[in-house]
């Protein structure tokens, strides 16, 4: 039997001028996790996209139990017992579990699908690996948890001895995340094979037999468990020594700039609604909302763009009572945006950088001419040039496809277009959810200087430590409720978990 279940070696792959991948060679023993570590940008996703077969290798060779393959599409790879759960699942929402499972599944010639036998094949993999999917449920009655657990059990349904776990943990909650890692050391325990990609520095130390460090498309170290602590791998993984950030935090002394006043929206509901919050965001502050994902903070940042028409309640911008619910009305006010969904609502992918950095400026008269009809595609280039390198978007050139580009990157490009409106409220939801620290750090570089040139700024996350760093004000939001309201400036962290598991501790924001 080979060493081995897996080898890649010396692979290269370039596009254009570009090289995402140089000279890398990684290898994979059976029962054990290999975590990818690195920087957004760094090559760790084309890597599995070769194994995968989505991508081409430019050189090199792909090796499953010593013997040398050729994988060409997805279709080969499955062959080889290669499985991979994608950031962003690949699922059809309006089909069940055992739909999703089976479609695209060739080799039934039969007339009819032996859905009874699928389903106790299904049944004993769920069982086994502590699954607990229900292959009738539709797939958009499940959280974000079970659909990734849907992606797994596709995954070994189709046979997969070698699971790749693209940033597996950047939509679970904690309990879930807890979860995901049990199921792993279940799959682990049983010799299947997990190569796990993430930037969560305390779960990759905690889960990896072996970490391979990349920067800029080469390999930069390899670790046995034990031999490295976080600091030394961020430093490796960027480059430079990371120092801790410790933001200083303010007193509020600015002039309001956004209030909601008992507000409610949809309040039946516990986990999309809102009942009876009162807010203020003040010039020149952060407030920070931290909370289990799912507790009211998506329809806040909804109802702070003019996404969302309250039920109940009063909105105000700058001292205005806001009557006109709209995106282009909140947009002209003033506000900006960071969504909680980069790829669906913050980027078009198949645009440009350079189009979606003027997504909201196209009738500026720098970027427009015959009295806005037409973008001027040379001075628009030319601003993008410029955003590029202020904000280290880091790419082939402007005119690249945003699709195309690193989560980190993507989200570089966001700011740059929401900030470069000099804007006197940031809703910033989620701003470095999936990022490594390098990207993540900047994000908050940059978000920090907007609030010190006194822009107000609304934070959502469900890491509470990003609250704790960044926030001059903490507000802790359950069950579409404000559970309590706390300093920024040495927050009562035993306080604060109370109110996050539903203790109230007061509501004045």
């Amino acid at each position: 039997m080979a060493q081995y279940v897996l080898q890649m070696k010396n692979i290269t792959k370039k596009f254009g001028g570009f090289t995402a991948n140089d000279n890398i060679s990684i290898s994979l023993k059976k029962g054990e996790v290999l975590t990818l570590l690195g920087e957004n940008g760094a090559g760790k996703s084309t890597l599995m996209n070769i194994l995968c077969g989505l991508y081409k290798a430019t050189e090199g060779s792909i090796f499953i139990e010593g013997e040398k393959v050729k994988i060409s599409s997805p279709k080969d790879s499955a062959k080889y017992g290669i499985g991979m759960v994608h950031q962003h699942f690949m699922l059809v929402d309006t089909l069940t579990v055992l739909e999703n499972i089976i479609l695209g599944k060739s080799g039934n010639t039969d007339l009819f699908i032996d859905t009874k036998a699928i389903k106790k094949k299904m049944d004993q993999l769920s069982t086994k690996y502590g699954l607990n999917i229900d292959p009738d449920r539709k797939i958009s009655q499940l959280s974000v948890g079970a659909q990734q657990r849907v992606e797994i059990l596709k995954a070994l349904w189709r046979n997969a001895e070698i699971l790749i776990l693209d940033e597996p943990t950047a939509v679970l909650t904690d309990e879930e995340a807890t979860s995901l890692f049990e199921i792993i050391e279940k799959l682990t325990n049983d010799g299947k094979s997990v190569i796990f990609i993430s930037h969560k520095m305390k779960e990759v130390l905690s889960i990896s037999d072996r970490i391979v460090v990349l920067r800029a498309g080469q390999l930069i170290r390899e670790f046995q468990r034990g031999e490295a602590d976080g600091s030394e791998l961020a430093d490796l993984m960027v480059g430079r020594r990371m120092e801790e950030s410790d933001y200083a935090k303010r007193e509020i002394e600015g002039s309001v700039v956004f209030r909601v006043k008992n507000v409610s929206y949809n309040k039946q509901s516990k986990h999309s609604g809102l009942n009876n919050i009162s807010i203020d965001v003040h010039k020149g502050e952060i407030l920070g909302i931290a909370g289990v994902d799912g507790n009211g903070q998506s329809e806040l940042a909804q109802l702070a763009t003019g996404l969302l028409v309250p039920d109940e309640g009063e909105v105000y911008l700058k001292g205005e009572r806001v009557t006109n619910f709209s995106a282009k009305y909140f947009i002209e006010a003033g506000v900006s945006h960071v969504p909680e969904d980069r790829n669906k609502m913050g980027l078009v992918g198949d645009m440009s950088i350079t189009n979606n950095l003027i997504l909201k400026s196209e009738e500026v008269p720098r970027f427009s001419k015959y009295a806005g009809w037409l973008t001027d595609a040379k001075s628009a280039r030319a601003y993008a040039k410029e955003q590029q390198k202020k904000f280290d978007i880091r790419c082939a050139s402007v005119d690249q496809e945003t699709g195309e580009l690193s989560g980190g990157n993507q989200q570089k490009v966001i700011l740059a277009r929401e900030l470069s409106l000099n804007p006197e409220l940031l809703v910033a939801a989620h701003p470095i959810r999936g990022l490594d620290v390098g990207a993540a750090q900047f994000i908050h570089d940059q978000i920090m200087m907007a609030r010190d040139l006194d822009c107000a700024v609304l934070l959502i996350s469900t890491d509470l430590s990003e609250v704790l760093l960044m926030s001059d004000r903490i507000v802790v939001m359950y069950e579409g409720k404000i559970m309590g309201v706390f300093d920024g400036i040495n927050p009562p962290t035993s306080q604060i978990s109370q109110a996050l598991a539903g203790k109230e501790h007061g509501t004045s924001a």
